[in-house]
């Protein structure tokens, strides 16, 4: 097994919008080689989710209250992608994450958009970090750009989602929404 740094993940710092791992790229491989084994299913075939111990990893999820400033601002995630309305708190500080999932996307799946960065036979896109031991649910945005094959997503294959598999896309789909209206990412 072989694990690469995709280049997508590599906007998660201590600087930017999101949760980051406060270690090198190759501490990130190492930890997340050690915990493959504790793998999760992702949203699709050839996307998973590892489970790992949370030192040194930090969240930029925030409860909202009517004490958050926020800003919204309407940007790309990266180059290629479209813009999109992104809100977040205004002068928040990252928390230290008490749970955090490692995304790994297989080689084949990356290529399907030529979203490839290494010849790896997964690749780490994602760091979900939360300040709670709950799980943050995918970014409404993120999902669309999945389910619509946006620049940006990774086609979700809901053509070949079972009926029973639809019906818990659409709970989950519920879920994210009802989360993601009730907290924000601390700003960069």
């Amino acid at each position: 097994m072989k694990i690469g740094v995709n280049k997508f993940v590599e906007r998660q710092t201590k600087d930017s919008n999101f949760s980051y791992f406060d270690g090198s790229w190759e501490d990130l491989i190492e930890l997340t080689e050690s915990y493959f084994t504790h793998q999760k299913e992702g949203y699709r075939d050839g996307v998973i989710l590892i489970p790992v111990p949370p030192l040194n990893f930090y969240s930029s999820v925030l409860e909202m209250d009517d004490t958050i400033d926020i800003e919204v601002n309407f940007e790309a995630r990266a180059d290629g992608e479209d813009p999109f309305l992104f809100v977040t708190a205004q002068g928040a500080e990252k928390a230290p994450a008490k749970r955090v999932e490692i995304i790994l996307y297989r080689h084949d799946v990356l290529d399907e958009d030529g979203d490839c960065s290494t010849d790896a036979e997964w690749e780490i896109v994602c760091i979900n970090a939360s300040p709670s031991e709950k799980e943050i649910p995918m970014d409404p945005m993120t999902r669309a750009r999945n389910i619509l094959h946006l620049a940006g997503g990774t086609d979700a294959k809901i053509e070949d989602l079972t009926k029973d598999e639809l019906i818990e896309l659409v709970k989950n789909m519920a879920e994210e929404i009802v989360f993601w209206q009730t907290h924000v990412r601390t700003g960069g």
